[in-house]
C-alpha cells in the first residue's frame, strides 16, 4: 500500500463519517461536504492503486529482462 492508497482511504472513511453526521444532524451542508471528502478519498486511492499496478509491471519487466539478459 503507497501513500495515496493510504489517505485516500482515510479521506473516504472521514467523509463517510461527515456524511452520516449531516444526515444525523439534518445538515446539508455538513452531508456535500462529506460527499466530496469521500470522493476525494475514492479517487486519490485509485490513482494509488494505478501508480502501484505501473510499478509492479514496470518491476515485473525489469525482472524478467534480467533473466533473459543472464542466458
Amino acid at each position: 500500500m503507497n501513500k495515496d492508497q493510504a489517505k485516500g482511504s482515510m479521506k473516504e472513511v472521514a467523509g463517510k463519517a461527515q456524511k452520516e453526521m449531516g444526515d444525523a444532524l439534518d445538515s446539508p451542508k455538513h452531508e456535500g461536504k462529506g460527499m466530496a471528502r469521500e470522493a476525494e478519498g475514492k479517487v486519490q486511492k485509485n490513482y494509488g492503486e494505478a501508480k502501484e499496478g505501473v510499478n509492479d509491471a514496470m518491476r515485473d519487466e525489469k525482472e524478467r529482462t534480467d533473466r533473459t539478459d543472464r542466458k
